[in-house]
């Protein structure tokens, strides 16, 4: 079924709220970075805000959707990783806190399905 032709647009600004918030509020994202990786969690907080206004910037522009659509699927499952993090370090927060982290798990799968969506809408459009 054809998706709305709102959909990318929405989809990017969703990235980009996400892009500014990284660098806007960097701390609460540096806690959620795997300690496995290398390097400073603020640079990866950072690389992750400029690569999800990218994939935002992508999704906007016509010429470059299905790329960054497809892009962004892969962003989605690459960052499962800090979700899982997130809702291990906050099993012992509030209720309310640790429902919101674990509820961030289920929503990757509808994250990934609607940027493959919108690069499936694209095929043969170029």
């Amino acid at each position: 079924m054809p998706r709305s032709p709102r959909s990318p647009l929405l989809l990017a600004g969703l990235l980009a709220t996400a892009g500014v918030a990284h660098f806007a509020a960097p701390r609460s994202f540096d806690a959620t970075i795997p300690k496995a990786l290398p390097g400073t969690p603020r640079t990866w907080t950072y690389a992750s805000g400029a690569v999800e206004l990218a994939l935002a910037a992508g999704l906007a522009l016509p010429k470059t959707r299905r790329t960054a659509a497809l892009a962004s699927a892969a962003f989605f499952v690459g960052v499962f990783p800090a979700n899982v993090k997130m809702a291990v370090d906050w099993r012992h927060r509030p209720t309310p806190q640790k429902a919101a982290a674990l509820g961030r798990l289920p929503l990757q799968l509808p994250l990934v399905l609607w940027a493959r969506g919108i690069a499936k809408n694209e095929e043969g459009r170029a």
